[in-house]
């Protein structure tokens, strides 16, 4: 894949963004790692989605020096590259406050495995991390030693990280935990609910995992 490509794919992930809901004005963004050169693409700083051309997309290396681009990144680089250096697996990310999700972050709390497609995409409960200061290495720290197998982590009275194997599964993932998260608030309401039992939760996470879409 070329450094292009990526800002392409890099630049449809940020777009699709406000299309699902999850962001407002121009918070949040989208960032991927080229698996050659390891450099990252990602949103610029403080620009519209609506506005954003693919060539504004912002190239960085895992230090967060620019390599290509006239805008300076997103104020969430640190974070990212931190995630990049210390996971390999990586190489989507994802950050949003979208509201539902955003909601149990402010009160601290995971979003439990009451849906089988909490099981299914997620393996187990979303878990919500400390609180950490904005703007340095601090959030992507605590991403890295709380979110486990987990592609999503809620932070504390912050918003929602989202990680993949790629750009679009990040973005997915960003999609899906606002879902789920509407839909247990206001289940809610209701009442007590019953979380699934854990070995039921890794055969849903294993068979659609293995199972799920078309094969090749």
């Amino acid at each position: 894949m070329s450094l292009d490509e990526l800002r392409q794919q890099v630049y449809e992930g940020n777009r699709m963004l406000p299309e699902a809901g999850l962001v407002t004005w121009t918070s949040g963004n989208v960032s991927g790692r080229d698996p050659e050169t390891g450099h990252v693409v990602i949103k610029p700083s403080g620009v519209r989605y609506e506005a954003m051309h693919p060539e504004q997309m912002v190239v960085v290396d895992l230090d967060g020096n620019v390599i290509e681009g006239e805008l300076r990144p997103s104020v969430d680089a640190a974070t990212h590259l931190y995630v990049y250096r210390h996971r390999p697996d990586v190489f989507g990310m994802v950050h949003t406050h979208s509201t539902f999700a955003t909601a149990f972050a402010a009160a601290g709390k995971p979003i439990p495995v009451v849906l089988t497609a909490i099981a299914d995409e997620f393996g187990g409960p979303i878990p919500c991390g400390a609180y950490c200061e904005i703007g340095g290495e601090a959030i992507g720290q605590e991403l890295v030693r709380s979110i486990g197998d987990s592609r999503a982590i809620l932070i504390k009275s912050h918003g929602v990280f989202t990680i993949g194997p790629d750009v679009e599964a990040a973005v997915k993932a960003a999609v899906m935990v606002e879902d789920v998260a509407r839909t247990v608030y206001y289940a809610l309401q209701l009442g007590h609910l019953d979380e699934i039992p854990p070995d039921e939760v890794a055969r849903a996470h294993r068979v659609y995992m293995g199972d799920y879409g078309q094969t090749a």
